[in-house]
């Protein structure tokens, strides 16, 4: 049944036990269009900072507390389960899509038979990932060309972040169902406890119990398990929509269908991405321990230079759900340009840094004298992609929020199997020697996506006013 933004907490059918309301909704479809982003972006950002310190935390560790190959193991094993992710923040960003739709439209019937089959789904995936993902897990780390000293110590890191990849899943979607019901601070608080648990189980696992870079990886899975819980008791204590009871998650058939239909194209130019990056770390790792090392800091450093970023394209795909669904397309609009300066302007600081001290920025992570000397060069030469890939990833989480989700998919499959792996492949055959000219792939073929999806998004802007003009 639809109904008016609010009227949910006046539903005698939404009431908890004892008579207390249900958490609210938050809308997004009403006041200051800059308020309304940034309220909601900022605990995006956030969070988006305290989940890139688990992957941080544990280069961290290793690289004080272990040798170059538990470095270079942890490096490519994230670069192994980063496709894991890459397949849930498919799923993880439609159902947000999904769920801010209805919410837009005061749908709550719909929302509460979207977030059960989310879960549902999410928990499918774990458990089918996990299997599949163990069965390959040493030929893709021998396609990777992983260094050999560093290999074994990869399988360890890979195996243990699998065998806990259920909570990992559940955590991701129980902060995609509270992002798409408009609250991103509730997925903040959540995150933070993991971090925080992760960081001290790091330090105990690797230092104290000298468990290496398996520790790293069994932190990540306590620590996100813990967040879990924690996270399902604290919405079923606060009567949440959802009552996370067994019936309750039941899949709906037309969700089923819907959640496919919006995260499939969106996991699908996840995995491509992914398999372009993946096809990077191969290249580098047969010029040895010390490329692979940077490789691994380059790509930690990717997360938090392009953290505005992806914050902003994860705030903007909700925000445009539901006002789409509530019928104002301008607002959504507004919001993009508003979210693409600000992701602009912190991308540019990264950018600033890396051209001026690189070498400060791969200290952090490695004190190792040969690992400095070969990232330098990268590191410059990269760190132009900060900026450009902002770009990118504004205007492709606006699209996804309007369910574009086609055109994202065709554009970044395109531009990972058609531009950077070519590229790659081309530089890494006659620059091997030159890290700079394989640090300059990225800006490139950030450049050129960027260029063709502005273009699509203003020309997809005439043809919309043109449309309400006519009527």
């Amino acid at each position: 049944k639809k109904a008016a933004p609010g009227a949910f907490l006046h539903s005698r059918s939404a009431i908890g036990k004892g008579g207390a309301a249900p958490m609210q909704p938050n809308s997004l479809t009403q006041g200051s269009v800059a308020k309304t982003l940034f309220r909601f972006a900022c605990p995006f950002l956030v969070a988006n900072v305290l989940q890139s310190l688990y992957g941080a935390a544990d280069l961290f560790v290793v690289g004080a507390f272990c040798g170059a190959q538990s470095v270079a193991a942890v490096s490519t094993g994230t670069q192994v389960t980063q496709i894991v992710t890459s397949l849930v923040t498919g799923l993880t960003l439609g159902s947000t899509v999904i769920i801010g739709q209805y919410t837009g439209q005061g749908e709550y019937g719909k929302v509460k038979r979207a977030i059960g089959t989310t879960l549902t789904v999410f928990a499918c995936v774990a458990l089918a990932l996990t299997a599949g993902m163990l069965a390959v897990l040493r030929p893709l780390l021998r396609l990777l060309q992983t260094p050999q000293p560093a290999f074994e110590l990869a399988v360890q890191y890979v195996t243990v972040c699998m065998l806990g990849n259920l909570f990992i899943c559940g955590y991701n979607a129980i902060s995609a169902v509270l992002r798409g019901w408009g609250d991103s601070r509730r997925p903040m608080w959540f995150v933070g406890i993991a971090c925080a648990i992760n960081i001290v189980l790091d330090v105990v696992f690797v230092r104290f119990l000298g468990l290496d870079v398996a520790g790293t990886a069994l932190a990540t899975v306590i620590s996100q398990g813990v967040s879990m819980a924690l996270a399902v008791v604290y919405l079923r204590r606060h009567h949440f929509l959802f009552d996370f009871r067994l019936p309750s998650f039941l899949p709906d058939k037309h969700m089923l269908k819907k959640l496919a239909v919006v995260g499939i194209p969106i996991s699908f130019q996840e995995l491509m991405v992914r398999i372009s990056f993946l096809y990077l770390a191969a290249v580098m790792n047969r010029c040895g321990v010390y490329a692979a090392s940077v490789v691994g800091i380059s790509s930690k450093y990717d997360v938090f230079a392009m953290l505005s970023a992806t914050s902003m394209a994860s705030a903007l795909a909700a925000i445009t759900a539901q006002n789409m669904g509530a019928g104002q397309p301008q607002r959504a609009r507004r919001s993009l340009w508003y979210g693409l300066g600000f992701a602009l302007a912190v991308s540019a600081g990264f950018w600033l840094w890396a051209q001026l001290s690189p070498q400060s920025m791969i200290g952090l992570f490695s004190r190792d004298a040969g690992v400095i000397a070969a990232g330098v060069p990268f590191f410059r030469a990269c760190s132009y992609d900060y900026m450009l890939v902002s770009v990118v990833f504004c205007l492709n989480g606006y699209l996804n929020g309007r369910q574009k989700t086609v055109w994202t998919m065709v554009s970044c499959s395109a531009g990972a199997l058609c531009l950077r792996m070519p590229l790659v492949s081309l530089f890494g055959t006659y620059f091997s020697d030159d890290l700079g000219m394989l640090g300059m792939v990225a800006p490139i073929v950030s450049g050129i996506m960027a260029g063709y999806t502005l273009v699509y998004v203003l020309a997809e802007g005439r043809m919309a006013r043109a449309r309400n003009a006519a009527h």
